[in-house]
C-alpha cells in the first residue's frame, strides 16, 4: 500500500474532503500543540509523562504515520486500558497485506468503532484505513486537525435538495474508489448513516447504490473492485447506551433534532464508559462469485441483495455476551437462554437497568436484538 504522502490530487477534485498530506503534518502538529485542550489531552494518552515532553514529541512528528503510530495507537491503548476489560478479534487473515479494501463495519460507537480497527491493523503489521469522518463531527480547528492527521476525510450530509444528495454522494462514491482502486488506501466506513440505536445492525441499501455510482459507468460488477471486506464490532456493555434509549423516546415524539455538543457528549460517554469485552471479527471478503448470481437484477433488487450479504457476514460473527441473553429472556419474560448466564450476571446486568431508573424495552432491546439476528442470519442459536 502506498504512504498517504505520496498520494497526488486527482485535479483538486477531492481537495474539500481529503485528509492531510505529509506536507501538511508539520502545521497541523503545532496547531494541536498549541491548543488549550493539548494538557488534557496529553495527559489521558501519556498520564505517565509531563505535558511540555509530550508536546516537544509532537512537534517532532513530519508524517501521518508517525502521528498515527506514537500519538493515535497509544491514545486507543488507553482507551482500552481505561475502559475495555478485554478486547480480541478474528479474521485477520482476510485482509491481505498489499490489497486495499472497503471496510464495511456495523456502527454502534462514534469513534471506537473505527479507531480500535486500526491498532488491530498496526498490531498485524498492516496498513491503516482512511476513515469517513461525518461533516456533524468536525467541530473546532483541534478536532479537525487530530480527524484529517489520522486518515480521517469528510463526509456530508445534506439536508437540502435531491441534487445536493447526488452531488454528494458521487463525490464520495468517486473518493472511495480512487482511494481503493487507484492509490491502493484501504477505507472504513459504517454500514448505515449513523449508529445503530436499536442493536438492529443492517446495511443501508443507499450504502451500495452510493458505491455502484463510481467505476464502469455505474456497472454493479464493478463493486468487486473495492474488495468489500465486512466487519462486525461486539460490545458486551453497548457504547452510550442510556443516550441512545433518550434518543428513540424523542424520536418517537417526532423529528429528532440533536443539542449542541450532543455529539462531543457521545463521543466522550464512548471512549470513557466501562465496556466490558469487546470483539472485532474481520468477515471475509464479498468476492466476484458472490455478486455474480445478481449481475443481472434490476438496481434496487441487486443493492438489497449485496445489502444481505454484508448483514449475514457481520450478524452472523457477532460475539454475544451474558447480557445479551439476559436481556432478551427479560424482554420476552422467558428463560430460553438460561444456561447462558449466571444469577450473578443477571443481577449485574439489573443493576445497569437500574442506573436508568426502569427496566425500559428499548434498553432491553439494544441487548437482545443481537440475538435475534445472529440466530436470523446464521445455524447458530
Amino acid at each position: 500500500m502506498y504512504s498517504i504522502g505520496s498520494m497526488k490530487p486527482t485535479d483538486g477534485l477531492f481537495d474539500g474532503i481529503r485528509p492531510y498530506s505529509d506536507a501538511g503534518i508539520p502545521d497541523a502538529m503545532h496547531r494541536i500543540a498549541a491548543d488549550p485542550m493539548f494538557p488534557s489531552l496529553a495527559g489521558f494518552v501519556f498520564p505517565e509523562r509531563d505535558a511540555d515532553d509530550v508536546r516537544r514529541q509532537l512537534l517532532s512528528i513530519t508524517t501521518i504515520g508517525e502521528f498515527q503510530r506514537k500519538m493515535m495507537y497509544n491514545a486507543n491503548r488507553q482507551i482500552i486500558r481505561r475502559s475495555i476489560t478485554a478486547l480480541s478479534y478474528g479474521g485477520i487473515s482476510n485482509v491481505t497485506s498489499g490489497r486495499s479494501c472497503l471496510f464495511v463495519s456495523n456502527h454502534r460507537d462514534i469513534m471506537l468503532d473505527a479507531s480500535l480497527l486500526q491498532n488491530i491493523l498496526l498490531d498485524n503489521g498492516l496498513d491503516t484505513s482512511e476513515i469517513t469522518f461525518g461533516a456533524n463531527l468536525m467541530q473546532g480547528q483541534l478536532i479537525i486537525d487530530i480527524g484529517k492527521s489520522n486518515k480521517m476525510f469528510r463526509v456530508e450530509r445534506p439536508n437540502g435538495s435531491a441534487r445536493d444528495l447526488y452531488k454528494s454522494s458521487q463525490l464520495l462514491s468517486d473518493y472511495i474508489r480512487d482511494a481503493i482502486v487507484s492509490r491502493g488506501q484501504s477505507v472504513w466506513i459504517a454500514q448505515r448513516n449513523g449508529r445503530t440505536k436499536d442493536g438492529c445492525d443492517r446495511t443501508d441499501q443507499g450504502l451500495v447504490k452510493m458505491l455502484c455510482m463510481s467505476g464502469r459507468d455505474g456497472n454493479p460488477s464493478a463493486l468487486a473492485d473495492l474488495n468489500i471486506v465486512p466487519v462486525s464490532v461486539s460490545y458486551e456493555w453497548e457504547s452510550c447506551d442510556f443516550l441512545k434509549v433518550h434518543e428513540l423516546h424523542a424520536c418517537s415524539a417526532g423529528p429528532y433534532v440533536k443539542r449542541p455538543g450532543e455529539d462531543l457528549n457521545s463521543i466522550l460517554t464512548g471512549i470513557l464508559q466501562p465496556k466490558g469485552r469487546v470483539h472485532i471479527e474481520i468477515c471475509s471478503p464479498v468476492t466476484a462469485d458472490d455478486l455474480a448470481p445478481f449481475a443481472e437484477l434490476p438496481p434496487n433488487a441487486f443493492h438489497h441483495e449485496v445489502a444481505d450479504i454484508i448483514d449475514r457476514r457481520i450478524c452472523s460473527s457477532y460475539r454475544l455476551y451474558p447480557n445479551n441473553y439476559i436481556a432478551h429472556d427479560m424482554l420476552h419474560g422467558a428463560d430460553t437462554y438460561s444456561d447462558f448466564y449466571s444469577s450473578e450476571e443477571k443481577e449485574l446486568f439489573i443493576r445497569h437497568l437500574d442506573e436508568f431508573g426502569s427496566h425500559d424495552s428499548l434498553l432491553l432491546g439494544i441487548y437482545a436484538n443481537p440475538v435475534d439476528s445472529r440466530a436470523e442470519y446464521s445455524s447458530l442459536k
